[in-house]
């Protein structure tokens, strides 16, 4: 039986909860390591303000700060506040769905021009960083195509490449060889493992410092180097680009904190984060009006009627991301005129799991 709990005192990411009612998804638990207070997971799917998440945790200082209550005081507590967000919030009123698109837009312009940056030597490093299914990726590559298009077009090797999941010290060591060359571009996408290395994140910042000549050492003996001819020093002059969804901001270790600092200490930092369920449906549809499901050659109307069908059922999706677009596109294409029914099933939670 799915439980209601209000917020005497607590807060998330800094921002006040104090008063508010959610859904448990997790009893309270006192922080480890002699911390005082401790936390609650609970259910944020159906508000804003979580950057798109369906659970997070709210930090209170005691259990003494939390109170079940009963399901019908969450439902008035949940449609009231929709009804103050209405009149606290006259920005999200007054913007248009056009104009937050060209805002939305616009920072992510950003992200564009710095891959291009990076990739033409301007810029030797960046980190982006945000919630998953937001198009960084997207970005990234499209701007790194671009830059490649001669060597695409001549059938040479391209000068970037893009590198995810898990990602020893190792083999970061030998991928930073590979493109060590000025001009060239090694984005490492999603291969946060490199960030809980101390081996790999000495490494990292060799490659990133900024002195005139960067040079990176592997100071052990190495049969994988020997077996590959590598050699245990050279000079890195090509570009970094890491993208992670780890906001740097909210790490709470501090050793971990100290390493990300001296990360971004020597490169650009750009934190793509979206707050609002409303901001991440027009981040989908900008994308989709730059031609993401293109290949798909469904047609404008049925297009706009997918879309539709994903802004509809925004709070059943299993996750509001560009992954989910695709996703839905993929049933659409399997089977036109049961895509809905099918999508149901098998991107969308079930109703019991609602109530």
């Amino acid at each position: 039986m799915k439980k209601y709990i209000k917020i005497e005192t607590g807060s998330y990411r800094g921002n006040d909860m104090s008063g508010r009612i959610f859904p448990i998804i997790k009893d309270y638990q006192k922080f480890t390591g002699g911390k005082e207070g401790g936390f609650v997971t609970v259910d944020c799917s159906e508000f804003d303000g979580f950057e798109g998440l369906d659970k997070a945790r709210v930090n209170v200082p005691d259990i003494g700060s939390l109170t079940i209550v009963p399901e019908g005081q969450y439902i008035s507590h949940r449609d009231e506040l929709k009804k103050t967000d209405k009149i606290i919030a006259p920005r999200e009123q007054e913007e248009t769905d056009e104009e937050a698109i060209e805002r939305i837009a616009a920072r992510f312009s950003i992200l564009d021009e710095m891959a291009d940056a990076v990739a033409t030597s301007k810029v030797r490093a960046m980190i982006v960083s945000g919630p998953p299914g937001i198009g960084k990726s997207y970005g990234v590559e499209k701007a790194l195509e671009k830059q490649n298009m001669f060597q695409d077009i001549a059938g040479d090797k391209r000068k970037f490449e893009m590198v995810k999941g898990a990602m020893s010290a190792i083999g970061l060591y030998k991928k930073l060889y590979e493109h060590s060359a000025k001009g060239h571009v090694v984005c490492f996408d999603d291969c946060d493992a490199i960030l809980y290395d101390d081996l790999a994140l000495n490494l990292l910042k060799a490659a990133l410092d900024t002195t005139p000549r960067r040079t990176l050492h592997w100071n052990t003996e190495s049969r994988t180097l020997m077996a590959e001819g590598m050699p245990n020093h050279f000079e890195f002059s090509g570009g970094v680009i890491f993208i992670t969804n780890i906001k740097f901001d909210n790490v709470k270790s501090k050793k971990l904190q100290d390493h990300l600092q001296a990360l971004q200490s020597r490169c650009h930092y750009l934190d793509l984060t979206i707050d609002s369920m409303r901001d991440r449906m027009l981040r989908i549809k900008q994308i989709c009006r730059a031609g993401m499901l293109e290949k798909y050659a469904m047609g404008a109307e049925t297009e706009a009627d997918l879309i539709q069908f994903i802004i509809d059922n925004k709070h059943r999706l299993r996750e509001i991301s560009l992954r989910m677009v695709l996703k839905i596109a993929d049933l659409w294409k399997m089977a036109p005129e049961k895509y809905q029914l099918l999508a149901e099933n098998t991107c969308m939670k079930p109703e019991r799991d609602l109530q």
